[in-house]
């Protein structure tokens, strides 16, 4: 069977009918905006995550895009995030004439490095975007210690951890992207929760930025053809919400799966002088978006290169440090501040992570990456 980086298609195949008929309900229906699905998805995903509002969207960077339109903010504004993601978690910052902050990432959860990002604040800072990368959460306990001593909004990038739990120091837990003033997350097919074409959604418990959000995400209107504010155009459309209502109750279910992949790899490269497993933060539960590997003195492009060649896909996140990037280095960033970043973006490497990896699968991409290495 080849081997796919993910394998949509055989995702799919087991609930067939289920997502076909879905399909079909919308169509039925012809309530293709905004329709039934839209609002029953939106329940069972609050009552999943324990949230109060969800507020579906078109994509995830419209989601964090909204995020900052609902919070007053004025261009100039600083917004401190991670040197090491993808590029959706920056352009909306700048896109709203706002500046992006980049600080370092911890060396083990590759999220946010809290200390650096206490030394980056200023009286300008009003937002923290943490990102929950690879699919365990970043370390929110101390990154809301710090946002609320400055008084400063916290936006959670959910995009890679839907599912993930966070374990506070008193033993309570929370929902990754429901610990932030707003949480929000992208339904890209690849996601572990995917749908089949574009989609996103924000996440809060304040009921003043729900109705701000939602009014955003429908071209500023509260009430149809007023304009409470300036808006944009993001709507999750019927029938990618109707196939999210399939797969979301089997969420927890790809977690299991993903995470006995993991298992499997983490015992194949145990140990080995050359291989660093991903890091399992203890306060947060992993739901493997992807798994990523550390590569210890060797080039992580030639690691791809080989791996392909023998049938086994390989994707680097991330080949470049955001600071490098024309679109977002600024005269205040100074290499020696990015440490970690540049080298995890010279070592790392991420296997084939989905929920229909087979064990005769896992070991042929396990012996391979082994033999080449070695």
């Amino acid at each position: 069977m080849k081997i796919e980086m993910v394998d949509l298609k055989n995702q799919y195949l087991p609930m067939k009918s289920e997502i076909d008929n879905a399909i079909q309900r919308v169509i039925d229906s012809t309530n293709f905006i905004n329709g039934e699905e839209v609002k029953l998805f939106q329940e069972e995903l609050a009552d999943y995550l324990g949230v109060k509002h969800v507020i579906p969207c078109a994509n995830g960077t419209d989601a964090l895009q909204i995020a900052l339109m609902a919070l007053g903010l004025k261009p100039g504004d600083e917004v401190i995030t991670s040197d090491f993601t993808f590029a959706a978690t920056v352009e909306v910052v700048g896109l709203l004439q706002l500046k992006v902050v980049l600080v370092d990432v911890n060396p083990n959860t590759f999220c946010i490095d809290t200390e650096k990002l206490k030394k980056a604040i200023t009286p300008k800072t009003k937002v923290i975007i943490p990102v929950h990368l690879f699919g365990q959460c970043a370390n929110m306990e101390e990154i809301m210690i710090i946002a609320q001593e400055n008084n400063i909004f916290v936006i959670e990038d959910t995009a890679q951890a839907i599912g993930a739990t966070y374990t506070f120091n008193n033993g309570k837990t929370k929902k990754a992207g429901t610990i932030g003033n707003i949480g929000t997350t992208s339904f890209f097919p690849s996601k572990n929760l995917g749908c089949y074409g574009d989609g996103g959604a924000l996440f809060t418990n304040d009921n003043d930025l729900a109705a701000i959000c939602r009014s955003i995400v429908n071209h500023g209107m509260k009430v149809r053809y007023y304009y409470d504010r300036i808006g944009v155009n993001s709507r999750l459309d019927s029938i990618q919400a109707a196939i999210l209502r399939v797969k979301l109750p089997l969420l927890d279910t790809y977690a299991a799966a993903r995470n006995k992949a993991a298992s499997y790899y983490d015992i194949a490269f145990a140990n080995h002088p050359k291989l660093k497993t991903p890091f399992r933060d203890k306060k947060s539960s992993h739901v493997f978006h992807q798994y990523t590997l550390v590569g210890c003195g060797i080039n992580n492009f030639e690691i791809q290169q080989k791996l392909q060649e023998k049938g086994v896909p390989c994707m680097i996140y991330y080949p470049v440090p955001l600071h490098t990037q024309e679109a977002y280095r600024t005269i205040e960033m100074k290499e020696e501040d990015f440490e970690t970043t540049n080298a995890l973006c010279k070592s790392v490497f991420s296997l084939p992570m989905h929920t229909e990896l087979t064990e005769e699968q896992l070991k042929y991409i396990a012996e391979a990456v082994l033999k080449i290495i070695n």
